[in-house]
């Protein structure tokens, strides 16, 4: 018998916490879902406060995506890097071969071209338009060329190390980097990514203020209503609650609207810039936010708004007394 009744009431414990564990999943869903229908019962105030929080959403997510197409551009711009290195004019043809059959041998030099003094003179002939002038001169003042192309798997101080190493070389009167003006490239991307990490923490401070502001002035208006509830037992755990929800929804709204912005903007965008690109003969195409930037969106709107309405619930509950 004692074996039985002890049995008995581990079951009721048992089917006491299954109940309030259904009763507390059931609460948050009614919050959850009257939340939204709070929303609905004043569209206008609503959409407007959506749409700000949006925009201030959407500004630092568009610096960002337009930063992934700047990179998008140059790493198509990295087989273009190149070394020249323009050999003294005592150097011979000879010469000239010995030394790109040397440094082939390289592993980081993917390729070597070497333009002899003559095929510079005729290349130079007919892009400058001066081939007549260049008749009367004896001697040809031009310098063979060797133009190395870098392995593309090697990193840009690779690349630098490279350079400062042929550049050095006996045979080598001057030579030229062209990847230099990409690396400053990006190094100003990188300065970029820094500004955008600042941007972004800024309109994330604006929107904590948006949304805890916009729930203060709900809980102004429903301070009668809250007395109320206090009265009757209410503890601040459940009234705040829904206020929370509220934030929730504000922020993932306004995450949607961002999305929304951004990749309507860059849609809009598309066609010129494709024009643009078929003139350079290029396949370039704008990237639109994928699948995984709109979650962290919507996800971060989503955390931003029950932040913002967690600092203001927190102040202004304890304001509120019944009387």
């Amino acid at each position: 018998m004692a074996i039985a009744h002890s049995n008995s009431r581990k079951s009721k414990a048992t089917l006491s916490q299954r109940h309030r564990l259904q009763s507390w999943f059931s609460q948050h869903v009614d919050c959850f879902f009257s939340s939204f229908q709070q929303l609905l019962h004043t569209p206008l105030a609503s959409l407007m406060t959506v749409a700000v929080l949006g925009i201030a959403l959407a500004l630092p997510a568009s610096l960002y995506l337009l930063l992934e197409n700047v990179q998008q551009v140059s790493q198509d711009w990295d087989s273009t890097a190149q070394i020249s290195l323009f050999l003294k004019p005592k150097i011979s043809s000879d010469q000239a071969k010995i030394l790109a059959d040397t440094l082939y041998q390289r592993q980081e030099i993917k390729s070597i071209r070497l333009i002899s003094q003559d095929e510079a003179l005729n290349e130079y002939k007919t892009l400058s338009g001066f081939s007549d002038a260049l008749k009367v001169m004896e001697n040809n003042p031009l310098p063979a060329v060797l133009v190395i192309q870098p392995t593309e798997s090697i990193s840009p101080d690779a690349n630098q190390a490279l350079y400062d190493s042929v550049s050095k070389l006996p045979e080598v009167e001057t030579a030229q980097f062209d990847m230099r003006w990409l690396n400053r490239l990006y190094a100003m991307m990188e300065i970029a990514k820094r500004g955008i990490l600042v941007l972004a923490g800024l309109f994330a401070s604006g929107v904590l203020l948006i949304i805890g502001n916009t729930i203060r002035l709900t809980i102004y208006n429903r301070r009668e209503e809250i007395e109320v509830v206090k009265l009757l037992g209410a503890t601040d755990v459940f009234i705040r609650r829904p206020f929370l929800y509220s934030g929730f929804w504000y922020g993932f709204l306004g995450g949607i609207m961002a999305w929304l912005v951004v990749n309507l903007s860059f849609w809009w965008l598309q066609t010129p810039v494709r024009q643009l690109a078929t003139l350079y003969h290029s396949q370039f195409e704008l990237i639109m936010l994928d699948i995984f930037a709109g979650m962290v969106l919507l996800i971060g709107g989503a955390f931003l708004g029950i932040v913002g309405a967690l600092l203001a619930v927190g102040r202004h509950l304890k304001e509120i007394q019944p009387r």
